[in-house]
């Protein structure tokens, strides 16, 4: 142990102590690019042709309830700064659970809960302590729950099939559910996990709080190039059409966007297909049922809105089949014969625009969702001093932010999105590129080393310029471990409640990269299904995994254990800009397995989750994977008690003694620091974050002991209560978005 603390000491000592001891400060959204999709709008052959049209078809489809099967929109669960604040009929009994708890719900704090129950501000936190600063071996414990705060979503049923003209409810064979209902009255199924914000989530390697919404899209399914099945149709001449693999790069949003859509907990019965909803769309109008404010900031430009000053009307003036014509590439649609598309027994089999509905939608999204960017906040228009401490903020939001720095909280929360989940983004700008800048006007910030803090700060959170998605960092009790760059567990609720990415996807495989890593270096290729695990560096790695040294150490592999020369597997050194150069190795391959069980080889993804950016943090609660926190406050106090759950896999930086120790001054100044990160635009909904009419499902009519039965979707089911929430143009509204908090009854 001596010598590894020697060794290591002698690595950090190249990293100024300042950048150690702080990291990266959080700088300015602005002028940050978006991680480039070769072969999207670029190059001879674009799959987009009509950048403007895709947009305005990914906004229409976003918003538009017809895309469910009972009225719900991507939109009903992300209406509010990207998020959902529903508070009527939100809580799953943690259904991800391999506990029996998970499918029972709890009683929570205000004496109630389960399905259509109204949350009060009593309910939050999930976890309660007598003092929430502290805990010593769970001392003090009030109350704890599995349930969790997420987004209520369809009444599920078995597709059967759906108009392609009128109405919003698909035909599917429907039943009360087991879970989610009252007094045997069914009540809309809620999702097992919070709903995280899409604005600014185009900047996100991977999407979904446990990753699977792959970087990769293949243009038909969630998984990239994990999906053995994948492919898109592509017309090759008047006769003839092929299935080809597609792999589209920097996509997750777009491979997000397909998941909902079939999810029969979220939008849709179970067994649905894309080319089914492509059917039901194409010969529609956009937005058929609600109304498009006549300044809508993409619709207006483009003379799509029917509506006018003094009268707002629904929908828009074209198809969903002619914005796909017009926004893309002939060879994805415009095969007129019948083809080896497939289609439901009994009904005419499925076109090339309905069997390639998937792609259209996915891109379509990712283009709409990748204008909802929020550069607009205070932090991102003061100006700056040497070291890029923005200093036009309030005193408070600076003493806030002197202890966000001071606390670490900035190593997991680093870069321009407050989030080194943003892979791309961040390795882009610590890359020197003379010449290129970010960041206001007045205080321009060079791309290079220095991007986001003076001496390399970025070191110190695992930002290089390599975009390594694995690292490897220190666990609270389990030591330095592998994981997966950009995810953490931070000790929220019992790992083994909710695995996080350390679930499986639909093939029965790791969404963890670390996992396959960890099979890269036993040498089993055939393991490796995400191409960016195999171009991992170790010497980006936080703390190294080798060091070629003769000496011998516990923690880190050496010369004596066996070494090669990291890259070396495929013939490209990956030595270049190692700091220190000893670092960049990794064991041979029985090196490896003699250690699979020890530390060195330990890795860490039970319970581990993406880490979410902190932009407009103040208007997307409640907090966490589980929701289970009402405010800001709470949450501090989470860090300073130091989580809920210890377990071998808890990332080291949640526990932060110096929080335990805050006055209530000190949590309020942080609090302030976090409402910098607020963009205005965001809060008014003003463009590019206006929006149609939507009317959201929230809950129901009755409460939890009693509903009212005879929804007009199927009898047995319980009549909705809604949110209306109405068209917005570009210049937004002049009310704003209320905060979580503030929608809960006392």
């Amino acid at each position: 142990m001596p010598f590894f603390r020697n060794i290591l000491l002698t690595s950090l000592t190249l990293i100024p102590a300042a950048a150690l001891a702080h990291g990266p400060m959080p700088t300015p959204l602005i002028g940050v690019p978006i991680p480039p999709v070769p072969g999207l709008l670029d190059g001879p052959d674009p799959i987009v042709v009509d950048k403007q049209k895709a947009i305005a078809l990914g906004k229409a489809l976003f918003w538009d309830i017809n895309v469910g099967s009972d009225g719900m929109a991507c939109a009903s669960c992300h209406f509010s700064a990207g998020a959902d604040s529903r508070t009527k009929n939100q809580i799953n009994p943690g259904q991800k659970s391999s506990h029996a708890s998970g499918q029972t719900f709890d009683v929570l704090g205000s004496g109630s809960g389960g399905p259509n129950h109204t949350f009060t501000l009593h309910d939050f936190p999930f976890h309660q302590y007598d003092d929430p600063l502290h805990k010593t071996n769970g001392s003090g414990l009030i109350r704890s729950t599995d349930d969790v705060a997420a987004s209520a979503g369809t009444f599920s049923g078995q597709f059967a099939g759906a108009s392609r003209f009128s109405g919003s409810a698909d035909l599917c064979g429907r039943s009360v559910e087991p879970v989610f209902h009252v007094n045997q009255v069914g009540t809309r199924r809620v999702e097992p996990r919070n709903t995280p914000t899409v604005i600014n989530a185009v900047f996100n390697h991977r999407n979904f709080w446990d990753g699977r919404a792959n970087n990769i899209f293949n243009g038909s399914s969630i998984w990239g190039d994990r999906d053995p099945n994948a492919g898109v149709w592509v017309k090759v001449n008047a006769e003839t059409v092929a299935k080809r693999r597609l792999h589209l790069e920097n996509s997750a949003l777009a491979s997000q966007a397909v998941g909902p859509g079939l999810s029969d907990l979220e939008m849709s019965c179970a067994q649905r297909t894309w080319p089914d909803i492509g059917r039901k769309l194409l010969l529609r109008p956009p937005l058929q049922y609600q109304k498009v404010h006549h300044e809508d900031s993409v619709f207006a430009p483009l003379g799509l809105s029917l509506s006018t000053a003094g009268n707002l009307r629904a929908g828009l003036n074209t198809t969903y089949k002619t914005l796909i014509t017009q926004a893309y590439n002939p060879k994805y649609w415009s095969y007129t014969r019948l083809g080896p598309f497939g289609g439901r027994a009994g009904q005419t089999p499925y076109n090339q625009m309905e069997a390639n509905f998937a792609l259209f939608f996915g891109l379509a999204i990712q283009l709409y969702e990748s204008t909802l960017v929020s550069d607009q906040a205070p932090i991102d228009l003061s100006r700056r001093d040497e070291n890029l401490v923005p200093i036009d903020l309030s005193p408070a939001a600076l003493n806030g932010l002197d202890n966000f720095v001071l606390n670490h909280c900035n190593l997991c929360h680093a870069g321009p999105t407050l989030t080194t989940a943003a892979i791309q983004a961040n390795a882009g700008l610590v890359t020197p590129t003379p010449g290129k800048t970010y960041g206001p006007s007045h205080s321009p910030i060079p791309f290079g080393p220095d991007a986001l803090g003076p001496y390399a700060a970025a070191k110190a959170a695992g930002i290089g310029r390599y975009a390594t998605v694995v690292t490897r960092d220190r666990t609270r009790t389990g030591g330095n471990r592998l994981m997966d760059f950009g995810f953490a567990n931070t000790g929220v609720g019992d790992p083994n409640a909710d695995p996080g990415v350390g679930g499986l996807d639909d093939f029965g495989h790791s969404l963890s990269f670390t996992s396959q890593y960890v099979q890269y270096l036993l040498d089993n290729p055939a393991a490796i299904l995400d191409p960016q695990v195999g171009q991992v560096r170790s010497c980006d790695f936080i703390f190294p995994l080798a060091l070629n040294t003769d000496a011998t150490a516990a923690h880190v592999f050496t010369a004596p254990d066996g070494l090669i020369a990291d890259g070396s597997k495929e013939g490209l050194l990956r030595d270049q800009n190692c700091s220190p150069a000893n670092s960049a190795y990794i064991p041979t391959a029985a090196a490896a397995a003699a250690n699979l069980s020890g530390q060195k080889m330990a890795y860490s993804n039970q319970g581990v989750f993406k880490i979410p950016s902190l932009r407009n943090i103040e208007l997307t609660g409640p907090y966490m994977h589980n929701g289970g926190m009402a405010t800001l406050e709470q949450v501090v106090e989470f860090y300073g008690r130091g989580g809920n759950f210890d377990s071998l896999h808890k990332h080291n930086g949640t526990t932060i003694a110096s929080l335990a120790n805050f006055s209530p001054s000190e949590i309020a100044d942080l609090v302030e620091f976090m409402k910098s990160l607020t963009d205005e635009r965001v809060r008014y909904e003003r463009a590019p974050f206006d929006h149609p009419e939507i009317a959201i499902p929230h809950g129901h009519e009755g409460d939890e002991s009693a509903v009212t039965a005879g929804n007009p979707i199927n009898a047995g089911f319980a009549k909705d209560d809604y949110l209306v929430i109405p068209a917005v143009g570009a210049q937004g509204s002049v009310q704003p978005i209320p905060r979580f908090d503030q929608r809960l009854a006392p």
